[in-house]
């Protein structure tokens, strides 16, 4: 699985964004996939995830109520909308797949495929 994000600016604190993961390959309908952010000199954090079919998501505690993550196996994207933003969500965001017929996972280390990675950045 080839993973493509994109959706990442410039917002300001309160508005809302949704970042998009194209994907290519035929195991992207049958694999978790999640998101992930980093800031310089920090580990990749955990944001979201969410089932191959869908069923299941799962949020940090960061940003639970203010995101959600969603996919469209027909058109081999995922999403992850973001609102009411904060300064703190400034961040690079990666999204990943699992291989097929994972479960949903929290750990960086669980994830096979990455993509390359866009840009939010939140002023105040």
């Amino acid at each position: 699985v080839q993973l493509q994000a994109s959706g990442g600016g410039l917002v300001q604190a309160g508005d809302s964004l949704t970042l998009s993961c194209a994907a290519s390959g035929r195991t992207f309908s049958t694999s978790a996939v999640g998101w992930f952010r980093q800031t310089p000199g920090n580990e990749r954090e955990f944001v979201a995830a969410i089932s191959w079919s869908g069923g299941s998501t799962y949020y940090a505690d960061s940003v639970k109520g203010r995101v959600t993550i969603s996919r469209d196996n027909g058109k081999n994207t995922m999403f992850l909308q973001m609102n009411s933003l904060k300064p703190e969500d400034t961040a690079v965001y990666y999204c990943a797949a699992r291989t097929s017929y994972s479960s949903t996972s929290s750990s960086y280390s669980a994830y096979r495929h990455w993509g390359q990675g866009t840009l939010v950045t939140v002023s105040s």
